[in-house]
């Protein structure tokens, strides 16, 4: 079960779609706490320095859809292991 799962499905123009990835870049880099607006609101994520990323690319139906998944775990990594 997941603790949280937002979904947003939306038309934008190009440049609109531009700009939300621009915002989130811009909050990637900075990392540490990220504000990130979506939608009517806004949600604050911890973004860590190192990420995991995917990128898939589908054609087929008269469509191309391109996703972008961005991974981190929730829990702040600990230096060194418990013995």
């Amino acid at each position: 079960m997941k603790d949280l799962k937002f979904e947003q499905k939306s038309s934008l123009s190009r440049l609109e779609a531009a700009d939300q990835l621009s915002a989130l870049a811009e909050a990637l880099r900075h990392g540490g706490n990220a504000e990130l607006e979506l939608g009517p609101g806004t949600m604050s994520l911890r973004v860590p320095d190192e990420l995991r990323t995917e990128i898939e690319v589908e054609v087929g139906d008269g469509e191309i859809e391109m996703e972008i998944e961005l991974k981190w775990p929730t829990a702040t990594a600990r230096s060194g292991a418990a013995s």
